[in-house]
């Protein structure tokens, strides 16, 4: 019987996938600019809960969440997460704006209302058909002990203070604009010499 169901529930999904990209074709073209319809985001969420195992959904959070832990999570999510989900949480980021689908805003109730084990498994495993990577297979995040912390960080950015999220740009990536401009700011404090190829000033007398 509980074959009988998947099968149907599979077969569901399969064809509510089809007339979803039907639908996203005719209307939207293949433009990642558009968002996504209600038939495909409920579509992705049951493809997504059908994808989990229910022992992972509940799975109980092993790190003790303290001060020290949030401070951990908060550098690990501006270094590796805030390109495309911003130090807010809000996916309000030029990498995010370009994604489809488009990253949730991970303080609104589609994320806070899951599970910690949903949420470790999401960190871990990653999210087919979008931009979200497995970083538990990647091994970017280290190991599965930072992924429970930043599930820790993640129930806590509904109330993430200013004071917090600038500190988060400090560990913010820096692409080769802003990484110059720093060393420009450096060498001008440290009195470095003016670098070849720098145009002198004129004087006019």
């Amino acid at each position: 019987m509980r074959r009988r169901t998947i099968f149907l529930l599979v077969l569901i999904v399969v064809v509510g996938l089809i007339v979803a990209a039907g639908v996203c074709l005719t209307h939207n073209g293949l433009s990642a600019r558009a968002q996504p319809s209600a038939l495909e985001t409920s579509i992705a969420a049951v493809m997504r809960m059908l994808a989990m195992p229910s022992s992972a959904r509940d799975a109980k959070n092993p790190v003790t969440n303290t001060p020290e832990v949030q401070r951990e999570a908060r550098w690990h999510f501006a270094d590796h997460c805030a390109i495309c989900h911003g130090n807010d949480g809000s996916g309000e980021t030029p990498m995010g704006r370009g994604m489809y689908p488009k990253p949730p805003d991970l303080r609104a109730a589609q994320t806070q209302e899951r599970s910690d084990g949903e949420i470790f498994w999401i960190i871990e495993n990653g999210v087919r058909l979008t931009g979200m990577p497995a970083f538990g297979a990647s091994g970017q995040h280290g190991n599965s002990e930072d992924s429970w912390k930043l599930v820790h960080f993640i129930r806590h950015l509904p109330s993430l203070t200013t004071e917090e999220r600038i500190e988060m740009e400090k560990y913010n990536p820096k692409g080769p604009k802003d990484l110059k401009e720093e060393q420009e700011e450096k060498d001008f404090l440290s009195g470095a010499p003016e670098k070849p190829g720098a145009q002198p000033e004129h004087h006019h007398h």
